[in-house]
């Protein structure tokens, strides 16, 4: 069985052949981060979900709820609840991102989302 069978029949992806479609590097790191947009009804809502891995130009999230493919959403990290400590940094901005991707896992979505403004 060639690998690309055998990553085919196990659920993972094949090895990209020639040079890497991603323009930055990934990093896994699970961070918590509220999830902010509106349903398919035109709810506004507001999920808690972690980050599984994130790069300057997206991430990829564990999220509570179904998101809609091509919504914009908001991304936000909690701040520590200490802030007034010069030690401690003001809470970062709030992060743009539209939904390109999503599967259900589980009772969580994974949701693959692309920042519309590269983080640095």
């Amino acid at each position: 069985m060639s690998a690309k069978e055998q990553s085919v029949s196990y659920g993972t992806a094949a090895p990209a052949l020639g040079r890497e479609r991603r323009r930055f590097q990934r990093i896994h790191l699970q961070v918590p981060l509220f999830v902010r947009g509106k349903d398919e009804h035109k709810e506004q809502f507001m999920e808690l979900a972690k980050t599984l891995d994130i790069s300057a130009q997206g991430a990829f999230i564990a999220c509570p709820r179904a998101l809609t493919i091509n919504e914009i959403v908001t991304l936000t990290i909690p701040s520590p609840s200490i802030t007034s400590s010069a030690l401690v940094p003001a809470g970062m901005p709030p992060i743009q991102a539209r939904v390109k991707r999503q599967q259900h896992a589980g009772d969580v979505y994974l949701v693959g989302v692309e920042f519309l403004k590269p983080l640095g």
